[in-house]
């Protein structure tokens, strides 16, 4: 078995490269050897293969089932060299080079003996090159040039691609005799059962590539090869599976990976090959991922992962890959609306009409209720310069810090969390730093399907030897699949975080494990002493709280000695820990689990955060929040405020702002009036809908902008219409701090980039903005927030991404925080005291409810549901045990009702052991279920944010939708109505 290795990044690491396959992946050896190829010398590493130092020189050395980012393989038998003093004829991807040695690349020899390997491998080879969808994209077809093809000698017979038997060289016309194969048992007819690409084992040369891939890039193992010698093909599974009900998880990998057309992506079929690619960041997840955005003329073609991007490494899933039909989807608006009231219909008008009924009813509310009574909220999908430009609206235009952003309802906590103890809101590494970890505590997250290129990475060291604690609720794919087991899963119960987390430091400190000489360094003694004292206390042994958790107190010791006993120890968190009533103090928990172990402060250590979209990172670093500045300074600091002052040339307020829960809260009371939301869909990602609704309705002017008539537009006076990635030049910054570049692509459908609607609508307010390119906001950025000093265009174009801090002190950026001393100076220990949260289980409502999200689908599924995705999730499904269903008379498949003390709903029940008995989940990606319709008000101490992930519920027997839902439904269809553009 081998693993997904880093390929090569260029001299020095940094910048847009040349995307060339380099045929085998970089040594990472400091010493170097010399050798002579064809002549020419060349200087490598020790352990770089003859056919890698090859291409160094630009000699490419023929090829098929060898490529950078897998282990060597050595089957095809293209690539064979001679070399002086060497007998035969060895394959230069698994030949090492060595010093002084001499090699030829193209001799009579070579070139007889490629020629007839490459004869052998066309003479079972359908050849319809003309019409097949990977002419001028087939490295077979390239490497039948390269080697000087021109015939082949064999007399067809026996072969894959024949049905008829008869040794026809018509692909089409042997089907046509004979589709189904009856005279060919070597023949299968084509995979059409995924719907992003084909498989068509007729074409297939077995070079193994493709198991490779999904061996070593995703670790997924779907693949492999099936029979022995001239039976030998490529199998998704068992005998009856393809590739839709195979394990596949339609990552990509296969296909890039693929040198025919065996496996290719149906678009490519349709449209024709691509003649011009843009680099560009995802869209999707906190990842960050780099593609290739492949284009003929103005149509997106493929969306190819980007070798060189730092965060996934040539890799992807099938949301980056595939999912990105939605930008073209027939439900997308492209014309800007309005109406006067939220029972009319809607009115097509033009932007002028629309952005001046939008800022003279901004106004008007302004002047009828005071200059408070109006906000935004901005994106987490949009760019750090739109997202700035939102902010910069409320706060230069509006005249007040009426701004939040879908941060308040995901890792607010990990902002407050983290600033309290280390004095910065951010993870503390790069992906990079995963190679490096020796144990891995994943704890309220599910990378596999929330970030699964990061997952594909986590796996491949684990598969290495890194040991996992996996603390969650649910069996999660972490806790056990093919090739991984975690050491320990501690199966908490629902809220219980706080006391699993200060009961493992109960063991690190009781039994002496933490890392005294790194405390008295690096942390506050004095704090470090009272934390002791505390947390030394019999009642957070693991014995005092098994019976409060329901992890066995063994368990939980085990997997605490693990973590500080094991080496390097990197602790990786997502929204089951800060979606909670105690979510900051379990932040703070985790941060000082880091520092009692010294796990902090270098490669393969940390504690990071994984951030649940694209930019929910960049939306915090701009200052989307109501009580801080961009750089996350407070707005009270006067010297602050002075450097936006004089730069906008406006007073700015000191007093914080509502956020988003408060802005409903007053909105129902009568003061707050107006608001603008760019790209978030609060009605159905926020908890507490009915709650939600009322906010929306009871305002005068609500603006949304989005890409789609979203939930939220149901109460909307003004939809303006946004503009999608491909569409827009700007940046995202991922959860490892790193910002990387957006590039447009095709020119925006609707006419404008966000960051021009929002400059439209604060100008017709009185703004008097003049930006011309995002460049010039993200200038403005780097002006005013000290953490962002360094960072241009110019400097993301050179390096291809740089990670914040980037300033005088780190020119390039940072990609691991707190090495040689905290933000804030020492680290700081605080106390962790569990308070038990306030919505309890009882004889009405015995269950605990979690939510969570899958592979498939994304957030709130605006985007995902537009695609093929919904193959495989059409509909949010509840998970229940077996024995919570058998007691209540459920059976797989039945419609239940899931009630809770704000509301029901209705959904098909999965019974499974996935989850825990007294523990149900669901997803949250289709409004037709609205799972928040379900979730209370409860929230976290400290930021507000939602507890969605303990609420009280029972299950029962349903014939279907509940009254709730079809009264939603007939709402939400009257609410979307649309009359023409007037003429």
């Amino acid at each position: 078995m081998k693993d997904f290795l880093i390929p090569f990044d260029g001299p020095g690491g940094t910048g847009l490269h040349d995307d060339t396959d380099m045929g085998t992946p970089t040594s990472t050896s400091t010493r170097t050897v010399t050798l002579n190829i064809d002549g020419f010398e060349v200087t490598v590493p020790e352990g770089t293969s003859v056919m890698r130092a090859s291409a160094e020189l630009g000699i490419q050395v023929p090829k098929l089932c060898a490529s950078d980012n897998m282990e060597a393989f050595g089957s095809c038998r293209l690539c064979v060299v001679e070399i002086e003093g060497r007998r035969g004829t060895p394959a230069s991807c698994t030949t090492p080079v060595a010093e002084g040695m001499v090699v030829h690349t193209q001799t009579s020899k070579i070139k007889k003996l490629r020629k007839g390997v490459m004869e052998l491998y066309i003479s079972d080879h359908p050849l319809d090159c003309l019409t097949c969808g990977a002419n001028g994209d087939c490295e077979l077809q390239d490497m039948a040039g390269a080697v000087g093809l021109r015939d082949v000698r064999y007399t067809p017979g026996d072969n894959h691609y024949d049905p008829s038997g008869t040794g026809a060289r018509s692909q089409a016309e042997a089907r046509l005799r004979d589709p189904v194969g009856i005279n060919n048992p070597q023949f299968l007819p084509k995979d059409d059962s995924n719907p992003y690409f084909t498989y068509d084992p007729s074409k297939c040369i077995v070079c193994s590539r493709c198991v490779r891939a999904c061996d070593e890039v995703q670790g997924t193992f779907a693949l492999t090869i099936e029979g022995r010698g001239f039976d030998s093909r490529v199998s998704a599974g068992m005998k009856l599976d393809d590739f839709m009900t195979s394990d596949c998880v339609s990552c990509g990998a296969c296909v890039q990976a693929c040198p025919t057309a065996t496996l290719q992506e149906k678009s490519v079929i349709e449209i024709g090959t691509p003649d011009r690619s843009v680099v560009t960041t995802c869209a999707y997840c906190g990842v960050g991922c780099s593609f290739k955005a492949e284009m003929r003329g103005d149509e997106l073609v493929r969306m190819t992962p980007y070798k060189h991007g730092k965060a996934n490494r040539g890799h992807s899933c099938v949301k980056g890959r595939f999912a990105y039909g939605y930008a073209a989807h027939k439900d997308r608006i492209l014309n800007p609306m309005i109406r006067d009231s939220i029972e009319e219909p809607w009115r097509e008008v033009s932007w002028e009409e629309a952005i001046g009924f939008a800022a003279t009813r901004m106004r008007g509310i302004q002047e009828q209720y005071g200059k408070k009574s109006i906000g935004v909220i901005t994106s987490s999908r949009c760019t750090n310069e739109e997202t700035y430009l939102v902010q910069k609206m409320a706060r230069a235009v509006f005249g007040n810090n009426n701004t939040d952003t879908c941060a308040r309802v995901c890792h607010s906590p990990t902002g407050y969390g983290l600033g309290q103890t280390y004095g910065t809101s951010a993870g503390t590494q790069d992906f990079d730093s995963v190679e490096d970890t020796d144990v891995v505590v994943v704890i309220g997250a599910n990378p596999t399907d929330g970030h699964p290129v990061f997952a594909s990475r986590l796996k491949k060291r684990l598969r290495a030897g890194a040991k996992l604690i996996v603390v969650d609720p649910r069996r999660i794919d972490l806790v056990k699949s093919p090739h991984i087991e975690s050491a320990h899963h501690l199966a908490l119960r629902p809220g219980t975080n706080v006391a699993v987390v200060t009961a493992m430091a109960h063991v690190i400190v009781t039994e002496g494990l933490y890392d005294e000489e790194f405390i008295r360094t690096r942390c506050d003694w004095e704090e470090f002493q009272d934390y002791v004292e505390f947390v030394a206390e019999e009642r957070h042994a693991p014995e005092a709280v098994e019976m409060l958790t329901g992890v066995p107190a063994q368990e939980l010791r085990e997997a605490a000695r693990l973590y500080a006993t094991g080496g390097n120890g990197a602790i990786y968190y997502g929204l089951g820990v800060t979606e909670h009533s105690q979510g900051s103090t379990t932040v703070i928990g985790i941060a000082n689990l880091a520092m009692l172990t010294g796990n902090i402060g270098r490669r393969g250590v940390g504690v990071n955060p994984l951030r649940g979209q694209n930019n929910v990172q960049g939306s915090c670093d701009m200052g989307s929040f109501p009580h801080e500045l961009p750089g996350y300074r407070h707005v009270s600091g006067s010297e602050v405020r002075e450097v936006f002052e004089s730069l906008w040339n406006v007073k700015l307020d000191h007093e914080p702002g509502l956020r988003i829960p408060n802005m409903l809260d007053a909105a129902v009371d009568g003061t707050f009036k107006g608001l603008y939301c760019q790209g978030e869909d609060i009605l159905q990602s926020d908890p507490d809908t009915k709650h939600v609704a009322a906010g929306l309705a009871a305002m005068e002017c609500v603006i949304v902008q989005d890409l789609f008539l979203n939930e939220t537009a149901n109460y909307a006076h003004v939809f303006l219409p946004g503009s999608t990635f491909l569409e827009k030049d700007g940046t995202f910054t991922n959860a490892e701090r790193r910002i990387n570049r957006v590039r447009r692509v095709m020119a925006p459908k609707n006419g404008y980039a966000d960051w021009e609607v929002t400059q439209l609508l604060a100008n017709a307010m009185g703004g008097g903005w003049t930006y011309t390119h995002p460049a010039q906001i993200m200038a403005e950025v780097a002006a005013t927030t000290p953490s962002f000093a360094n960072v241009s265009y110019e400097l993301l174009e050179e390096k291809g991404s740089v990670q914040w801090p980037c300033n005088d002190a780190s020119p390039e950026g940072t990609p691991l925080m707190h090495i040689d001393g905290f933000v804030r100076g020492r680290g700081r220990f605080i106390r962790t005291e569990y308070v038990a949260t306030d919505e309890k289980t009882g004889p009405r409502f015995p269950l605990l409810l979690t939510t969570g999200r899958i592979l498939s689908q994304y957030n709130v599924g605006a985007q995902t549901r537009r695609t093929e995705n919904s193959r495989w999730h059409e509909e949010d499904v509840l998970e229940i045990h077996p024995h919570d269903a058998e007691v209540r008379g459920v059976r797989d498949g039945d419609y239940v009702r899931l009630a809770s003390r704000s509301g029901d709903t209705s959904l098909r029940a999965l019974i499974t052991d996935r989850v825990s008995p007294g523990v149900v989940y669901t997803t949250f990606h289709h409004p037709t279920t609205q799972a928040n319709v379900i979730t209370t008000d409860f929230s976290d101490w400290a930021t507000n944010c939602p507890e969605y992930k303990v609420t009280a519920v029972q299950v029962s027997p349903s014939n279907g939708p509940s009254e709730w839902q079809q009264d939603y439904e007939a709402q939400a269809e009257q609410s979307r109505r649309i009359l023409p553009a007037a003429e």
